[in-house]
């Protein structure tokens, strides 16, 4: 029986799928073997020894301390891409309030008829301090080419823009999915100079932090309108409020709210709407379960952030789940403490990530505790368990 710890709610359409002969799921579980999460801090959580997987049901990892996962042999999973499609609309939704003021027109309104003006008598005068320029023919900067930006690129396409995508670690799978008529540039620099519109769907890192900085936006189309619903630390507010009060950028529309870029009249600030639909929540649990079940029950690893992708069908009688670190000669070390002991080994895959590694092994004979504790003590072992 596995115990499954939920932090902040979790859709129905993602519990669901946990079998309740196999499961108990609820929010207070203690020594849970897994964790569902969203946004709720894990930083300062103390885990449970027999810990071994924390499913995040969204793509940002912030809350939670990856390092001490890491160190601990715990599996941290995401769900990039099952809140693409509601980002793609609200970067859509921000590209035509940034260029109408949208919602300056729509308060006027609401002032006038606040004021006890007849509004009808009033709004030919007064629809001309909201004019803005149309999406179609200008250009689109997108950085960050993955689930979200991919959507975007494509989607203003189809709206007659010209689009120019950046992304350094563009993947075989992401560039597929691009029409052949984006503009993939290798340096950010010509996304800048090009660019009526950018938006960035990013990570957010300590090599992205700040990375819209002054010297970033001085390199940018005067005029610019800036898009930001990845993280709001992106972005360098000091830098961003300056080009806003020159007029370097026309508008900046975020997703991350604080009080400074509210009270300026060039920000529309939303309070992170960005996943934040019925259907995206539902898609994010679902994905997060799945990944989460997978692991537990067969070892196999799909979108971990500190782990790698391995997935291999089961065969023989015990699989045999070890993460490691990512050293010479620990495949060998493994197999050949396998053999010695006369155990079979019936299939192995074996994949590393940066500094840690993860080896499946089938057996074709059920091995005994001294066995897997032999393996367990082999030097930069992290953690090994056995599935049957």
């Amino acid at each position: 029986m596995y115990h499954i710890k939920t932090f902040n709610k979790i859709s129905p359409v993602g519990l669901n799928k946990f079998d309740a002969e196999h499961y108990v799921v609820s929010d207070n579980e203690t020594n849970e073997d897994g964790i569902l999460v969203r946004s709720a801090k894990l930083l300062d959580y103390q885990f449970p020894d027999n810990l071994l997987a924390i499913s995040r049901a969204g793509v940002g990892v912030n809350n939670i301390p990856i390092d001490r996962c890491s160190e601990a042999g715990i599996a941290v999973f995401s769900t990039p891409g099952a809140n693409a499609n509601a980002v793609k609309e609200l970067v859509l939704c921000a590209m035509l309030m940034g260029s109408r003021d949208i919602n300056g027109a729509i308060g006027w309104v609401r002032d006038q008829v606040a004021s006890g003006v007849d509004v009808t008598t009033v709004v030919e005068k007064g629809k001309s301090a909201f004019v803005g320029p149309e999406l179609y023919k200008k250009s689109l900067g997108v950085i960050g080419l993955g689930a979200i930006g991919s959507l975007v690129a494509n989607i203003a396409l189809s709206m007659g823009m010209d689009v120019y995508g950046y992304d350094p670690y563009l993947s075989v799978d992401a560039a597929l999915r691009l029409d052949r008529h984006i503009h993939v540039v290798k340096d950010v620099g010509e996304l800048y100079k090009r660019a009526d519109y950018i938006t960035i769907h990013i990570h957010f890192t300590d090599k992205t932090k700040g990375m819209i900085d002054e010297k970033a936006i001085a390199n940018m189309k005067r005029g610019v309108r800036f898009i930001n619903l990845a993280r709001g630390e992106i972005v360098d507010d000091d830098a961003m409020l300056a080009a806003l009060d020159t007029g370097w950028v026309a508008t900046y529309i975020t997703d991350f709210p604080n009080n400074r870029l509210v009270q300026h009249p060039h920000v529309v600030a939303m309070p992170h709407l960005g996943a934040s639909t019925p259907e995206s929540e539902q898609n994010c649990a679902a994905m997060a379960v799945d990944e989460l079940r997978d692991y537990l029950e067969n070892g196999n690893i799909r979108n971990s952030v500190n782990l790698p992708a391995v997935s291999m069908e089961r065969s023989g009688v015990m699989r045999m789940c070890i993460i490691h670190k990512n050293v010479p000669a620990m495949l060998a070390n493994i197999t050949t403490l396998l053999s010695k002991d006369g155990v079979n080994v019936e299939n192995l895959s074996n994949k590393s990530k940066g500094e840690l590694a993860y080896t499946m092994v089938d057996l074709g004979t059920r091995v005994d505790h001294a066995v897997i504790e032999d393996v367990r003590n082999l030097a930069n072992v992290i953690r090994v368990r056995v599935i049957e």
